[in-house]
């Protein structure tokens, strides 16, 4: 039997046993040695200042510390080494932005890698010699104090009507010396992003959908539109947690053809083998086949559960005094994933799930095709357990009543998604558990 069989609960001619939720357990030491007290405490593996250079140390204790840097699950990745896959959607957004001077929506489920690839993408552009301004999107985000920000790191050196050599320059003004006082209009950013020259001028804007609804996005598509009418030297990279184009940014028909909209979507096997295989590069241990066939399997298209799964592997094999990863160390790293998880989502998705524990393979299945479909599903995802149309439809509203799925409202197709975020990682990691007999 393969391990997707195992997995997803699709081998014909079984039955499975009753489930019970995966029960969050105190953390284990990883370390422990005798205080001079007499007592056996956990006590960190390295120092902080051998944490500085993940190159400093040999065998376990030097692999420990590059393992950190090799997977970062918590983190967005920021060194271009250890990207994974993405290649061609990359290639598209560099397209979109250097040939056919557009603006750019990315937009997904969370943590599908969405914050990497504008790392990676805002570092090519830098080389390219663009000035690259980052920012991050929050609930009270005003347009005028983000885009005075934002040119307050362009030097006026940038600016066409300012010679090299004149005073403002030499005293380190910027663009937002040229912006009136108090709250500015789009009009009036777009006059000064007019008149730069020698230069690109990359704007990204990520978590926009934290971003306050209403006069904020209309302001920002007022100003996308007329940047694109002015053919100014200026363009903006939109992210955000989304389905689709339209969730993220308003009035839409008045810019349409000025912006392109690319979805970020679940990683293939290839490409989280490949992140795999990044991070056994990077921390110098090696990762035995079976035990990165377990690992792709789990992380069901997801990079930040591939990052979490390998490192746990990794810190299980050192654990053990080894610097090879074998398939005991991956099925560890699914019990301490899940007792991770398991705290980061709230005590009353605990109670809902472990009240429902008869439905757990249908929640599994719900699960799944969460990670893998952008957060949206369909009562058709529990084909394997039911054929029947009916009963499908069942089975989704008592989880709707059980308050651990939702119909999205106006969905063309009728779809659900889970309530709170955090829950289909946790049931997917959770069923991967007990499916392997981890419990």
């Amino acid at each position: 039997m393969s391990w997707w069989e195992k997995l997803t609960g699709r081998d014909a001619g079984t039955t499975a046993a009753v489930p019970r939720p995966v029960r969050p357990r105190p953390p284990q030491a990883t370390g422990v040695r005798e205080d001079p007290a007499g007592s056996a405490l956990p006590r960190f593996r390295a120092s902080a200042v051998d944490q500085l250079d993940s190159r400093r140390g040999s065998g376990a204790s030097g692999a420990r510390v590059r393992l950190r840097d090799a997977f970062t699950p918590s983190q967005p990745v920021v060194d271009p080494h250890m990207f994974a896959g993405r290649a061609a959607l990359l290639t598209t957004l560099i397209r979109a932005i250097e040939d056919q001077k557009l603006h750019v929506v990315l937009y997904g489920d969370r943590g599908i890698g969405k914050t990497s690839m504008l790392h990676v993408l805002a570092r090519q552009a830098t080389e390219a010699r663009y000035l690259v301004r980052y920012a991050s999107c929050g609930e009270e985000t005003s347009f005028g104090d983000l885009f005075r920000s934002v040119a307050a790191d362009v030097p006026l050196l940038f600016h066409a009507d300012y010679k090299p050599t004149s005073d403002a320059i030499e005293k380190g003004a910027t663009l937002a010396d040229l912006l009136p006082a108090g709250e500015v209009t789009p009009r009036q950013v777009s006059d000064q992003f007019a008149r730069l020259q020698g230069t690109r001028l990359l704007i990204i804007l990520d978590e926009f959908d934290r971003s306050p609804a209403g006069d904020f996005r209309r302001q920002v598509a007022e100003l996308i539109k007329t940047l694109s009418d002015r053919s100014v030297r200026v363009q903006l990279v939109i992210a955000g947690v989304a389905a689709n184009l339209t969730e993220l940014l308003e009035h839409i028909p008045s810019i349409r053809r000025n912006i392109v909209g690319l979805p970020v979507t679940s990683m293939t096997r290839e490409e989280v083998g490949t992140l795999i295989r990044n991070g056994e590069r990077a921390s110098g241990l090696t990762y035995a086949d079976e035990a990165v066939e377990i690992i792709t399997s789990l992380a069901a298209g997801s990079p930040y559960l591939a990052g979490l799964l390998g490192q746990h592997a990794g810190l299980a094999a050192i654990d053990r005094d080894s610097l090879v990863v074998e398939p005991q160390d991956a099925r560890l790293a699914i019990r301490r994933s899940c007792d991770e998880i398991v705290n980061r989502i709230s005590e009353r998705s605990r109670i809902a799930i472990a009240q429902n524990e008869a439905a757990w393979d249908a929640l599994a299945l719900m699960a799944l095709a969460a990670l893998q479909r952008g957060g949206r599903f369909g009562g058709d995802v529990l084909a394997p357990l039911e054929s029947d149309a009916q009963v499908q439809d069942a089975v989704m509203q008592h989880a709707a009543e059980a308050n651990l799925i939702e119909r999205i409202e106006a969905d063309p197709a009728g779809q659900f998604r889970f309530i709170e975020e955090g829950v289909p990682t946790y049931l997917w990691m959770a069923q991967a558990a007990r499916r392997l007999s981890i419990n």
